[in-house]
C-alpha cells in the first residue's frame, strides 16, 4: 500500500451512501487573492464536507481521542487522477505532542539542513523551558513562601498585643495627668488658706507637692519604658526573622535573575527559530510553484506556528500528490479557547494570521468556482449608490449566525456575489426574525450605515407590518404597550416583564377578518426583539399564525404570517424622503 493509499481515505469511511447522493450546498468559502493574477480565488465548504468533518468530531469522540489543549482539525474532500473522490485529514500544530500520525497528512517538509538546525534550536528551547521550571518549582521558594506566611501571621498577632498595651498606657497617661491637676487645685486652696500660717506649714504643702509631682514623673517613665519595652520586642522580632527570610530571599532573587536570563536567552533563540522557519517551509500550490514561508509573507517577522495550520497542510499535500481539492472544513477540537472564540464542534474559516495570507498562493492553479447567483432568491426593491432594499424571504437570517446551519443569510449572499469587486462595502441597517418576511435595508457605505442607524435609534423609520393572528379578537384597533425583557434562563424567547423590562409600544388596526382568523396592520413605535409577536399574544391575547416560537403550530410546513410590508426613511444621501411597499405573500 502506497503512502497516499494510507492517507486516502474512502467518503465512506465517515459517510454513508445516501448521504453522499444528496445536493451539496455551499455555506463558506476559503479564498484568497492570486499573488501574480490579482485574481480572487476560492474554496468551497459544503454541507457534505461539514458531514464528514463532523462525523470525524463523532468517532474520535468515541475513541477518547485525547488531547490537553483545543486546536483545529481539518478534512479535505479531493479527487485523484483516476477520478476516485476521497477524504485526507490534518491537525494543527501537535496532536498529542506527536507530529506524525498514522492516517493523518504530516507536516510540510522542510530543507534537511534547516531542519536539522530547528531540531536543535528546538531541544535548546525544551531545555531553557524545563530549566526555568525546575527553577520555579525548587523546594525553597514553597519553603520561604511558607515562612513568609508565618512570619507575617505572627507579626499581625504581636501588632494586635502591643496596640493592646498602648491603649492601656494612654488611658493610665490620662488618669496620671488628671490626679496631678485635681491635687494641684487642693494645695492652691490650703496655700491660700494657710497663707498667713507659719514658714514652716508652707514648707511643708511645697514639699507636698514635689512629691506628687515626682511620683507622677515615675509613672510616667514607667509607661515610657513599657513602650520602649514593646519597641525593642519588635526589633528583635523582625531581627530574628530576617536571619531566617534573607538568606532564602537571596537564594530566590540569583534564581528569579536567573530565570529572566534564560527567558531573553529564549527569546533570542525563538527568534533564531522563526528565521529557520522562514525559510525552512516551502509549500507548493497547484500550478507547481513553491515558495518559502517567509517569502510568502514578505515579513521579517510571521507568526509562531505558519505552516504547521490544517489548510496549508492539507493544500500543500494535495498540490504535491496531484490530488484536486472539492471542498474543505475545519473545526475546533478539544478543550474551548480561554477567550470563548473558540468552541469544541463549531467549525472556522481559516485563520487571519497565518492561513489566510497564504490562501491565495495555496489556491493558485485550481479551477475558478464560480459562486450562485442569489439575487433571483431575494428580490431587489430599490436600489443606489447607497442604498440596496430586498424583500427578505421567510426562513432566511438577515446576518449570519454562528454554525453552518446559520450561515446563508441576506448579507452573506449579497457579499458572496459581490466579492470580486475589493472595494465593495454592505451591512444591514436593521434585522427582521428568520421566519418574517419583507422589507430590509442594507447600507453600502459607512457613511450610509451611520446616518440609517440613527434614524432607526431616534424613532424617524416609519415601519408598517401585515399580520394574520391564529384568531378573532374583539377590538378593532388600539395601542399595545407591555415592556419586554430578555431572559437569559429562556433565551431567545422573549417575555413581558414589569421590573426588568424594555418600553415596548405597537398601534394595531384590523383589516379583516378570514375564516376564523384575524388580518392586522402593525405599526411598531419600538423595535423590540420578538414585539410584534409578543404584543400580539399577549396584549391581544392570540399568537400569529405559525408563529413556531410562541404559538400552538401544529402544521410544521405553515410559515410565520408576519411581514414587513412598508417603511419610510429620510434617504442618507439626498435627505428625501423615501417611502417603500411590497405586497403582502399570505
Amino acid at each position: 500500500m502506497s503512502h497516499l493509499d494510507k492517507l486516502f481515505h474512502p467518503l465512506t469511511d465517515f459517510i454513508s451512501l445516501a448521504e453522499i447522493e444528496e445536493k451539496e450546498v455551499i455555506s463558506y468559502y476559503y479564498e484568497g487573492i492570486c499573488p501574480k493574477t490579482g485574481i480572487i480565488l476560492k474554496l468551497p465548504r459544503t454541507n457534505l464536507a461539514e458531514k464528514i468533518a463532523l462525523n470525524l468530531y463523532h468517532q474520535l469522540k468515541e475513541i477518547n481521542f485525547y488531547t490537553v489543549k483545543g486546536k483545529m482539525l481539518g478534512i479535505l474532500i479531493a479527487k485523484d487522477n483516476q477520478g476516485k473522490i476521497g477524504v485526507i485529514k490534518a491537525f494543527s500544530g501537535l496532536l498529542n505532542s506527536q507530529k506524525e500520525v498514522n492516517g493523518w497528512v504530516s507536516q510540510i517538509s522542510s530543507n534537511s539542513v534547516i531542519a536539522l538546525a530547528e531540531n536543535l534550536t528546538i531541544k535548546q528551547l525544551d531545555n531553557i523551558k524545563n530549566e526555568i521550571l525546575t527553577l520555579k518549582n525548587l523546594s525553597i521558594n514553597q519553603e520561604y513562601l511558607q515562612l513568609n506566611i508565618e512570619y507575617e501571621s505572627q507579626w499581625q498577632e504581636l501588632k494586635v498585643i502591643h496596640n493592646e498595651r498602648k491603649k492601656v498606657r494612654d488611658k493610665k497617661r490620662i488618669v496620671y495627668v488628671n490626679s496631678l491637676q485635681n491635687h494641684e487645685f487642693i494645695i492652691v486652696l490650703v496655700t491660700e488658706f494657710l497663707f498667713k500660717l507659719s514658714q514652716k506649714s508652707r514648707d511643708s504643702i511645697f514639699y507636698y507637692q514635689l512629691l506628687l509631682e515626682n511620683n507622677l514623673d515615675k509613672k510616667l517613665y514607667n509607661l515610657q519604658q513599657e513602650s520602649r519595652k514593646d519597641d525593642w520586642e519588635r526589633r528583635n522580632f523582625k531581627h530574628k526573622w530576617q536571619e531566617k527570610l534573607n538568606p532564602l530571599k537571596q537564594v530566590i532573587n540569583q534564581n528569579s535573575l536567573k530565570i529572566q536570563q534564560l527567558k531573553s536567552q529564549r527569546k533570542e533563540l525563538s527568534k533564531q527559530l522563526q528565521a529557520q522557519m522562514q525559510t525552512a517551509y516551502t509549500i507548493t500550490n497547484f500550478k507547481g510553484d513553491s515558495l518559502s514561508v517567509g517569502k510568502l509573507f514578505n515579513k521579517t517577522f510571521i507568526p509562531t506556528g505558519t505552516g504547521d495550520c490544517c489548510a496549508p497542510k492539507l493544500l500543500h499535500y494535495a498540490a504535491t500528490n496531484h490530488l484536486q481539492p472539492l471542498a474543505m472544513a475545519e473545526f475546533w477540537w478539544g478543550e474551548n479557547s480561554p477567550d470563548g472564540e473558540k468552541i469544541e464542534g463549531n467549525f472556522y474559516p481559516a485563520c487571519e494570521e497565518r492561513c489566510q495570507p497564504l490562501m491565495g498562493f495555496l489556491l493558485s492553479g485550481l479551477p475558478t468556482f464560480t459562486p450562485f447567483d442569489t439575487q433571483e432568491s431575494i428580490p431587489i426593491i430599490y436600489e443606489d449608490d447607497w442604498l440596496l432594499v430586498v424583500n427578505k424571504p421567510s426562513g432566511l437570517l438577515s446576518v449570519s449566525g454562528r454554525g453552518r446551519e446559520n450561515f446563508d443569510s441576506v448579507i452573506s449572499r449579497f457579499r458572496e456575489i459581490s466579492k470580486d469587486n475589493r472595494n465593495y462595502y454592505i451591512t444591514t441597517v436593521h434585522r427582521l426574525d428568520q421566519d418574517t418576511s419583507g422589507i430590509l435595508i442594507l447600507a453600502k457605505t459607512k457613511e450610509c450605515y451611520v446616518n440609517l442607524s440613527r434614524q432607526f435609534a431616534q424613532r424617524q423609520v416609519k415601519k408598517i407590518y401585515e399580520a394574520v393572528l391564529d384568531g378573532l379578537i374583539s377590538t378593532s384597533e388600539g395601542m399595545i404597550n407591555l415592556p419586554l425583557w430578555s431572559n437569559p434562563l429562556t433565551r431567545p424567547r422573549q417575555e413581558v416583564n414589569y421590573d426588568y423590562g424594555k418600553p415596548s409600544v405597537t398601534h394595531f388596526q384590523v383589516m379583516g377578518i378570514e375564516n376564523g382568523h384575524t388580518r392586522l396592520q402593525l405599526k411598531p413605535i419600538t423595535g423590540r426583539t420578538h414585539q410584534l409577536r409578543i404584543h400580539c399574544l399577549e396584549g391581544l391575547g392570540i399568537a400569529i399564525k405559525g408563529d413556531r416560537l410562541y404559538g400552538k403550530l401544529e402544521d410544521n410546513k405553515i410559515r410565520l404570517h408576519l411581514h414587513a410590508r412598508e417603511i419610510n426613511f429620510s434617504h442618507p444621501q439626498t435627505q428625501q424622503s423615501l417611502s417603500l411597499k411590497t405586497l403582502t405573500p399570505f
